[in-house]
């Protein structure tokens, strides 16, 4: 008898049905980091669903069900005999309901057209891994159908968003004004020096002139 061991990252909870990820074996179902969404009546929506197992699949069965007031109907079911291969034949059992899974990715999503008032509720993505001896894995995904999409409020976004790029601004601004304001003194600075030099080069050159014209020739002294 052989067992498998491996490790998949997940979140540990006893509860039989975390929305969203649920495992604790080989095999993993996720419906993604946000397992709910809010759409409109009368769109078409995707429920996502992925699988994922480190010790490999074979005949992996899977099914969607929908939680009809604590009742659960099914939506649709298949078998995928095995990594890479697409699952055939798909048994769909409810209207507008598409399957668009595929091996590339391990994903087993469907497609609702035509939403209405009452294909809102949970949606669970289930599967079974023959390799695990028989455990049970599943997701959780919520379906919540509107007749018009809610409008954020951006207000308070809006004005952080102002208020950063205020500031920004003025510090951009009190550098530039810093950087020319040193950059005068600078050049201040310099001509002063420069000033400073042709004052003492011209004093110079003024007691040079002024030694040479009081400065008496020495007359020789007589035998």
């Amino acid at each position: 008898e052989i067992f498998y061991y491996c490790v998949l990252p997940f979140k540990f909870s006893p509860a039989p049905s975390l929305p969203g990820v649920w495992s604790a074996q080989g095999l993993e179902m996720s419906t993604g980091k946000v397992p709910f969404l809010e759409a409109l009546n009368g769109s078409t929506v995707i429920l996502p669903c992925t699988y994922a197992s480190c010790i490999g699949i074979k005949n992996l069965y899977f099914n969607w069900q929908y939680n009809d007031n604590g009742t659960m109907q099914k939506v649709c079911e298949s078998v995928i005999p095995s990594d890479g291969m697409d699952p055939h034949p798909v048994n769909i059992y409810r209207e507008r309901v598409e399957f668009i899974g595929t091996s590339d990715h391990n994903n087993i999503s469907i497609l609702l057209w035509n939403i209405t008032f009452e294909d809102e509720g949970e949606y669970t993505c289930f599967g079974r891994n023959p390799k695990e001896k028989g455990k049970n894995h599943s997701a959780i995904f919520t379906l919540v159908v509107v007749d018009e999409l809610r409008v954020v409020d951006n207000t308070l976004t809006i004005i952080i968003a102002s208020a950063v790029g205020g500031a920004i601004a003025l510090l951009m601004t009190f550098m530039l004004v810093k950087n020319f304001i040193l950059f005068v003194l600078f050049k201040i600075e310099e001509k002063k020096k420069i000033e400073c030099l042709v004052q003492s080069s011209s004093a110079d050159e003024t007691n040079n002139v002024s030694g040479s014209k009081t400065s008496k020739p020495t007359t020789p002294k007589k035998k």
